[in-house]
């Protein structure tokens, strides 16, 4: 069937209508306001966030800004990599721990040849 795919239960339009309310409620609360299950937001919201990285356009960075927030008790923290250009601001990644490890990991999903560029000095 075109509007499904394989054993989902849920058709890919109301898939992307749960990730889209998911972006302004918590997931909980779009699953109890329709009535959904809250697995079945948090798949559509890993559906779309799939969607988004498989089309996502790298070319150009020319900046990047590494951030890290608490997200638990007892310093456990996430490490959050944005780009910050001119012409585009957004958050390319985000990695469990703060570890060099972790920080590789990005580097190693930017991909060796944009990651071996010299920076540009602003």
């Amino acid at each position: 069937m075109p509007w499904a795919s394989g054993k989902h239960r849920l058709t890919e339009a109301y898939a992307w209508f749960l990730a889209r309310w998911a972006k302004r409620l918590s997931w909980k609360e779009v699953a109890v306001v329709f009535r959904s299950a809250w697995d079945s937001v948090f798949r559509s919201v890993e559906m779309a966030v799939e969607w988004g990285r498989a089309h996502q356009d790298l070319s150009g960075i020319q900046a990047i800004g590494i951030d890290e927030i608490s997200r638990q008790r007892g310093h456990r923290y996430l490490i959050l990599i944005y780009q910050f250009d001119r012409h585009c601001k957004r958050l390319l990644w985000v990695g469990n721990d703060r570890k060099t490890k972790t920080l590789l990991g990005f580097f190693r999903w930017l991909g060796k040849d944009r990651s071996a560029r010299p920076p540009i000095h602003l």
